[in-house]
């Protein structure tokens, strides 16, 4: 991987974007931004109270209003996305722009679920099973859409997975 290419790690809520981000980025020696972090830290309230007070469509909006804020003035090589973030076309055209490889972490609906019911996380578009689901069902034909995917097995730690994507991509 060139210094001028950048990652964007995609995939569904619990599948373990922003650790796999964290330790790659330890490996690289590369920073790292996490989107939602991004987003809580500008907007000054957590993504679960924008959904809760504002709707999803408007939290669309500054999902996407942030990206381009952060695309443009901060030189990110790696950047871990919200889990609804690479469905928007948008967000899509942005990261291609500033040159972002998608890499889409595809692991089971079952794999993501587990992660999602023992988070400390709020994740309000999952407050339940059948909710999760359908959105995981809906957001497959976006993610496939991503330039490199990597299958997230149950046996591998998210460590795991930045060494892999670390070989594959960084050395």
């Amino acid at each position: 991987m060139t210094s001028q290419k950048r990652i964007a790690l995609t995939g569904f809520m619990g599948v373990g974007k922003s650790s796999v981000a964290r330790h790659l980025a330890n490996l690289s020696g590369q920073q790292r931004v996490d989107l939602d972090s991004y987003i809580e830290h500008r907007e000054g309230r957590q993504i679960a109270s924008i959904l809760d007070a504002d709707g999803e469509p408007a939290y669309r909006e500054i999902e996407t209003e942030a990206l381009a804020h952060l695309l443009e003035n901060e030189p990110v090589p790696i950047l871990s996305l919200g889990g609804g973030t690479w469905t928007i076309e948008r967000n899509r055209e942005l990261l291609s722009k500033y040159g972002f490889l998608a890499l889409w972490l595809e692991a089971s609906f079952e794999h993501c679920w587990l992660n999602i019911a023992f988070s400390r996380k709020t994740r309000p578009l999952a407050r339940d099973r059948a909710a999760a689901e359908k959105l995981f069902n809906e957001r497959q034909k976006t993610y496939c859409l991503a330039e490199w995917h990597f299958i997230v097995r149950p046996d591998l730690t998210s460590f795991d997975v930045a060494r892999q994507i670390h070989e594959e991509l960084f050395v």
